[in-house]
């Protein structure tokens, strides 16, 4: 190789190296660029404490421990320099004594609800006077109802509550068939006519509608979709039945059904200001003994309607009609779906 040819490759290398050393720089400035804007992206989170569940709204990753605890006085009205905020499952205590921190080092991120209480470090010596009218802070947890309104979209309204940790929220049923019914015309071979009993397409426009209900098709599908084992306790067989049990799943929530309408069960301390439980470990044999209990003595106090034997009409053109049975059949035969009990 002659001397000029060998300068040429050198200068060529050289353009090549510092063109590669200026993509690398570039790269490098748009990850620094794409980690500061994810820290500025607004957080989703929500509280929970005694007075309810609220969001929590104009926090980000770099936003400091401070600007959280002020931000949860004005939502909770429990001081900064008394409060106990959790986070995560099972929820853990987070370390707020250095109020110049960022949230960015701590295990918050978008969609987190955050558990806060009140710590009572020093108690307050109570009078003989105050002390009965004091409820018992030894209460054990019970398993209770909670109940929702029956219009026809339970089922939504209750599966929200519970996986949300206890929010109650009606308006997200028409969001919650949406997510349904996306899910499903994304698999036609998955729900099949002979898995929904109609077409792909026609159970798509059907579940959308703010009449209809939902059953284990629904159930099945937001267990999937939220990663969580569903557990409907019926209280005409006492009997539970877990939708996810074999995925692996280690969070459960539990409803309760009577035949014709869907209520979610939360762990509650009586006299006690912690917020209900509603989402608990799926080794938690304990809570499943608690639900069929509850079940038992619904059954025992005849709160459940038999689907087999229950009068229904139909709405549309007022044909009497006993039981599930001859619901489907009536629809199936004039599309008819809409369904009173009489």
């Amino acid at each position: 190789m002659s001397s000029t040819t060998a300068c040429v490759c050198t200068v060529l290398c050289t353009r090549c190296d510092a063109v590669r050393m200026s993509v690398v720089g570039q790269c490098v400035v748009i990850w620094k660029a794409l980690r500061e804007l994810k820290g500025l992206r607004m957080l989703r989170l929500r509280c929970k404490a005694k007075n309810g569940t609220h969001l929590m709204q104009g926090l980000t990753h770099q936003s400091c421990v401070q600007e959280l605890k002020t931000k949860v006085e004005e939502l909770t009205g429990i001081p900064c320099d008394v409060q106990k905020i959790m986070v995560g499952y099972p929820p853990s205590s987070l370390d707020l004594r250095n109020g110049d921190a960022h949230l960015k080092d701590y295990p918050i991120k978008s969609g987190d609800t955050l558990i806060v209480e009140e710590e009572k470090n020093k108690p307050k010596v109570q009078t003989n006077a105050a002390l009965t009218k004091v409820p018992c802070l030894n209460s054990s947890p019970v398993l209770e109802r909670r109940v929702v309104p029956a219009d026809n979209s339970c089922l939504f309204t209750s599966v929200n509550y519970v996986v949300e940790g206890g929010v109650y929220d009606p308006a997200c049923a028409p969001e919650m068939r949406g997510l349904i019914a996306q899910i499903v015309a994304s698999d036609a071979a998955a729900y099949s006519e002979a898995v929904l009993g109609k077409s792909n397409d026609e159970y798509c426009t059907w579940i959308r509608r703010d009449d209809t209900w939902g059953g284990a098709i629904e159930v099945s599908i937001l267990s999937k979709f939220y990663q969580c084992e569903i557990c409907v306790v019926d209280t005409q067989t006492v009997r539970v039945d877990r939708f996810g049990e074999d995925a692996g799943y280690q969070k459960r929530v539990l409803l309760i059904y009577d035949g014709i309408h869907y209520d979610p069960l939360q762990r509650a301390t009586p006299g006690s200001d912690i917020p209900p439980q509603t989402v608990f470990s799926t080794t938690d044999d304990i809570i499943l003994a608690q639900a069929l209990e509850l079940a038992d003595e619904a059954r025992s106090k005849r709160q459940y309607t038999d689907v087999n034997r229950f009068a229904l009409r139909c709405m549309v053109c007022q044909t009497g009609l006993v039981g599930q049975k001859e619901a489907r059949e009536h629809a199936k035969e004039t599309g008819h779906t809409n369904f009173g009990e009489v």
